[in-house]
Parts: C-alpha cells; structure tokens; sequence
C-alpha cells in the first residue's frame, strides 16, 4: 500500500488530505498514476485535469512526470508552489 497526499488546492478539490492505495501494475510512471487517479471519479479529475502543472514528490523527494514510481511509502501530490 502507498500513502497519497494531496495538498493546497488538490486537497480542497479532492475531498481528503490522504488515502492509502494499492497502485495498479499498470501505473508505473507519475504520469501513469496520475492519469489513474483521474478515472477515480469526478473530484479526482477536476483536481487533476491540468496534470502538467501538478507537482509530485515520491518518498519526499520532487520527481519529474516521466519518473518511475518504484514502490514508494508516500506519494504527494500538489499544485505549484510559489515562494517569497
């Protein structure tokens, strides 16, 4: 099982702060499980539905979308961060 979190505004269009997952064989890259999550109901794919823009950090660690997933503990995901 993999621990989701979502953050900011993904976590507001979502419902929920974190779930736990078995990810499918078939997600293998972030893209992959981000196009999984949006077949997971209408809140997941409002949330994602500009998946280009969303951040990911596997293990704690910002990943690009083409990254292979592994088997990971957690998995956040959130929109882009500004700073200041």
């Amino acid at each position: 099982m993999t621990k989701l979190v979502y953050f900011a505004w993904v976590r507001e269009r979502i419902g929920k702060s974190e779930e736990e997952m078995a990810l499918p064989a078939s997600v293998v890259t972030v893209a992959d499980l981000l196009n999984h999550l949006k077949t997971m109901g209408e809140e997941y794919e409002t949330a994602l539905q500009f998946p280009d823009v969303i951040r990911v950090a596997v293990d704690q660690e910002h990943v690009e979308h083409d990254e292979p997933i592994g088997n990971p503990k957690e998995i956040g995901i959130f929109p882009p961060m500004t700073g200041g």
